[in-house]
């Protein structure tokens, strides 16, 4: 299967569980598992290739410019983390059903399932660096939804903020360090990168590059001092927690290093820093989660615990450590979640994590009890359990690792860390399932049914299995070893046994156990002593310093953005002013190579006008309505002045949208008052006409001397002038640049014209629904009202003249590609006919022939400007590329049919619909403030004007 699709599957699965939410809870279970399960099985389809070694590749260049990308890649660690990722995700959705409550909507936990497994399966399978950070941030977006889902929980609000605050400030980092690298080796694909180990490490950019990208590693995986997230994130519904913990975001960081350990490992700084801040993990962890009476917070840190063990392993640098990593990842993968598993059951059935009110539920939940145990007891590092040979790994590899100069102190915290580790899992054992059996359980005790205990019983075979026969899965963790490493030969002497002979890491072993049971025994006066001795609270530290940041930038934010445009505008144009001064007297202008033309009398008449309404609406703006009639003869001498530089496409634009802005205003200021109040005192007048002048005068200055001059650089219109008839079928450059050359851009116009239109619409919305409408309501005319609001001289002209406008708009629209026009201008032409029908007939009669919404309009044409754009892919062409033609058909000349005017329709219909809406909305509002309307044309009611003739 294709690497995209397997990306892609869940995303597009993640629309479904959503439409079979009515459809039961099964339902929507089941089509997040089928996705699962094809993604999974798409995966599979891929395993000889990678088990012989080769990386599956796939991709396409988006935007090659900036080292953009979309590139996949599988090979041996990709195909790990996605088996994980996949596999465990199938067992956790199985778990989902069944444990989730009636009243908790299973469609919306699904869809956040799939989102959040699409991301962390697009992270594992990147080849681009710029693709991977795109996804690495939608595991901290979609991560906040899934333990934030318990939206009525304080705890669950809080925790979803710090994962997202923690991870997202982390991410930030890490693509600074990501750009550093690219930068570097020259290339942003991870396959180019992972072949320039020597360049990255001696590049004076290594150790911030290094810094930043283990920034990101250390928040995403909760490596102190960035530990205290990942407890938090326990509010999480159980399924969450488990995948989370498990097989998924805590993983993320893990792979990160992994991914980047032959490029940045095998240095002094990565040894230092990754080695010290795991083991400190690793002790810090454990010895934290064993005084924890939450079920879930003694697993979270013990979550903590075992990643710092991975980060240490991989922190020496050595090939054993990380085929000891590798090796605990899997290993971990599976008994953690199975105990995560197994506390969401005793949660489900006894409704209480606390261990202190638990014991004794060896005889009333016995399969619970066997599934708990053995994944403890594998955790604990029990022999003949996959996690005591990963956990003899480990303890091998701490023994041969000298860190600042000492080679005990490894060691001696690993094997600290490792005590403290049993120590809490057999706690675990003992305080929950042995025991008397107890008469004071919130809810009475009894093992689940199949749905609830099936997927950890599975995991906890594979924890057996693997701990009585590791040789079936050595050759698959040498692979992924390999892949790490760069080098499979390093990995020669590295096997993975029960029984490595009598060597230090066994007496440590030993040591660990047992120093384990006799902390058990003495939990009791070592809780007390927990309890009174002083120690930082991380969560307390982190909420002082985010009340201080979010205190500290709301006073930046005051002092320098107090709402004041003026003053912006003045500290924008001084500033502008000051630096352009300072260039102009730095620099050097050379020799003037143009001479200035003459102006005509029209030209001198028409830049007066323009100059005095200019000024006029300086002096006058208070005065609304006089202000709007100078802003149209602005636009009007602007649209003018188009047609002297022989723009008629700009020219014909100007026009029709100041029609349409000078109708819409007008609507918009029925509700404002007449004249606007004086608010600013003569002192900040004085500066804002010395500011504005100038700038004024600066900007004119600027403008004679630049126009006076050639340009050094080569201007792109000479570029688009001769490729617009050959590369887009058209004469017409200006309709080409925005249907072909520049097709993205207008298709997030008309996107952004929507949405302003949508804007308008929700406003309007909320102020008939708000304390507004009473004021509307009671809102009086100021003056008496004309009785003929519809003259029938209008309205017989509207009707005339809008078959000949719709005409005229059909033209203009198929003429663009060659002459002026297009589908914006096309849009304003037919949206002013439609106007006029509201001017001159009313709301209420033209809304009454309405046929179609202009919601769906609007959304009619940015769908067909979409299709029209991914309509390219299907021919290996980037978005929007348009093809064309010329066809004859007789008796017509020979005419040409382009792709384009399906994009310029999407245009055309973005724009009809989103004036027309915006006009609606408005409309809306004046009915509401008793302006009087009328379901009939010229004010005449057909129905009571035949009585009048009967009687």
């Amino acid at each position: 299967m294709s690497l995209f699709l397997i990306v892609a599957l869940p995303f597009l699965g993640a629309l479904l569980p959503g439409l079979m939410n009515t459809a039961g809870r099964a339902a929507c279970a089941g089509v997040t598992f089928t996705v699962t399960l094809a993604a999974l099985i798409g995966l599979l389809t891929n395993l000889p290739a990678v088990l012989a070694g080769e990386v599956v590749t796939t991709g396409f260049d988006w935007i090659p410019v900036l080292g953009l990308n979309v590139t996949l890649m599988l090979d041996g660690l990709g195909f790990f983390f996605a088996c994980l990722i996949l596999g465990i995700g199938l067992l956790i959705i199985t778990y989902a059903r069944f444990y989730l409550a009636r009243e908790d909507n299973m469609g919306e936990f699904f869809t956040y399932l799939l989102l959040f497994q699409g991301a962390m399966v697009g992270i594992v399978l990147s080849d681009n660096i710029l693709l991977l950070l795109v996804f690495w941030e939608l595991t901290s977006l979609s991560s906040f939804l899934l333990i934030g889902f318990w939206k009525h929980l304080p705890e669950g609000r809080q925790g979803a903020l710090m994962a997202l605050t923690v991870t997202g400030m982390g991410g930030l980092a890490m693509i600074g360090g990501m750009l550093i690298l690219g930068n570097i080796v020259g290339s942003y694909d991870l396959s180019v990168i992972l072949q320039h180990r020597d360049m990255i490490q001696a590049s004076p950019l290594y150790l911030p590059a290094l810094l930043l990208i283990l920034l990101g590693c250390f928040t995403k995986s909760a490596q102190f001092p960035f530990h205290f997230w990942l407890p938090h994130a326990m509010a999480a519904p159980t399924p969450v927690s488990a995948y989370l913990h498990s097989a998924t975001m805590v993983k993320a960081g893990i792979f990160l290093m992994a991914r980047m350990w032959p490029v940045l490992s095998g240095t002094p700084e990565w040894f230092m820093i990754v080695t010290s801040a795991g083991l400190i993990t690793m002790v810090l962890g454990a010895v934290i989660g064993l005084f924890k009476h939450d079920l879930k917070a003694l697993l979270a840190f013990s979550t903590v615990s075992h990643l710092g063990l991975i980060t240490m392993l991989l922190g020496t640098g050595t090939a054993f450590g990380a085929m000891a990593a590798v090796f605990h990842i899997l290993n971990h993968a599976t008994f953690k979640a199975a105990l995560f598993m197994s506390t969401g059951i005793i949660d489900h059935e006894t409704h209480t994590r606390d261990i202190r009110r638990l014991g004794g539920l060896r005889k009333l939940m016995p399969i619970t009890f066997v599934i708990a145990t053995i994944a403890a007891l594998s955790m604990a590092g029990i022999p003949l359990l996959n996690g005591f040979l990963s956990k003899e790994m480990m303890l091998e590899e701490a023994g041969h690792t000298v860190l600042f100069s000492s080679p005990y102190l490894v060691p001696v915290l690993a094997t600290i860390g490792s005590l403290f580790s049993a120590a809490y899992c057999f706690r675990l054992i003992s305080h929950t399932f042995l025991g008397p059996v107890r008469d004071d359980y919130p809810a009475h005790p009894h093992d689940p049914p199949l749905g609830l205990y099936g997927p950890p019983a599975l995991l906890v075979v594979l924890v057996v299995v693997i701990g009585i026969a590791p040789f079936l899965v050595e050759p698959f963790v040498r692979t992924v070893t390999a892949t790490v490493l760069g080098d499979a030969a390093s990995l020669s002497k590295a096997h993975i046994k029960i029984w490595h002979g009598l060597v230090p890491a066994v007496f440590m072993s030993i040591a660990a156990v047992v120093g384990g049971l006799i902390m058990l025994a003495a939990f009791k006066p070592a809780l007390r002593l927990w309890d009174a001795a002083p120690r930082p609270e991380a969560k307390s530290i982190f909420d002082a310093i985010i009340f201080a940041c979010v205190g500290l930038a709301q006073r930046i934010t005051h002092t320098l953005h107090d709402g004041a445009f003026t003053r912006y505008a003045a500290i924008f144009g001084v500033t502008v002013v000051a630096y352009g001064t300072f260039a102009w007297h730095t620099g050097t202008i050379g020799a003037a190579t143009r001479t200035p033309q003459v102006a005509t009398p029209v030209q001198y008449a028409s830049w007066l006008m323009l100059v005095t309404a200019t000024v006029g609406m300086a002096f006058l703006h208070r005065n609304r309505l006089l202000s709007l009639m100078l802003i149209g003869i602005v636009g009007l001498i602007v649209s003018v002045g188009f047609v002297f530089f022989s723009a008629p496409d700009l020219a014909m634009t100007q026009l029709t949208v100041e029609v349409v802005t000078i109708i819409l205003l007008l609507l918009a200021l029925n509700f404002l008052p007449n004249r606007t109040p004086v608010e600013s005192s003569v002192v900040r007048r004085t500066r804002d006409i010395a500011v504005a002048t100038v700038t004024g005068i600066a900007a004119t200055v600027l403008s004679y001397h630049y126009l006076l001059r050639d340009t050094v650089a080569p201007s792109i219109s000479d570029f688009h002038l001769a490729n617009s008839y050959k590369g887009g079928g058209g004469t017409n450059v200006v309709n080409v640049i925005l249907v072909d050359f520049r097709g993205f851009d207008t298709y997030g116009e008309i996107i952004v014209l929507g949405i302003a239109a949508l804007l308008i619409y929700a406003l309007t919305e909320t102020l008939l629904g708000g304390p507004v409408r009473a004021r509307l309501l009671n809102r009086k005319p100021d003056q008496p009202r004309s009785g003929n609001m519809h003259p029938m001289m209008m309205v017989v002209m509207t009707r005339v003249i809008m078959p000949v406008v719709l005409m005229v708009g059909f033209y203009i629209f198929w003429r663009g590609h060659n002459e002026p026009g297009g589908g914006f201008i096309a849009g304003l032409i037919v949206s002013i006919a439609v106007v006029m029908q509201y001017m001159a007939s009313g709301f209420s009669w033209t809304s009454a022939r309405l046929r179609y919404p202009y919601h769906g309009v609007i959304g009619a044409g940015v769908l067909v400007a979409g299709l029209t754009g991914i309509g390219s892919w299907f021919f290996a062409k980037p978005f929007l590329t348009s093809d064309f033609t010329y066809v004859r058909i007789p008796p017509f000349e020979k005419f040409e049919l382009a792709t384009a005017a399906l994009f310029d329709l999407g245009v055309f219909l973005a724009v009809v619909g989103a004036v027309m809406l915006s006009l609606e909305s408005f409309s809306r509002l004046a009915r509401r403030a008793h302006v009087p309307d009328t379901e009939h044309p010229m004010d005449i009611d057909p129905s009571r004007n035949s009585d009048t003739v009967e009687a």
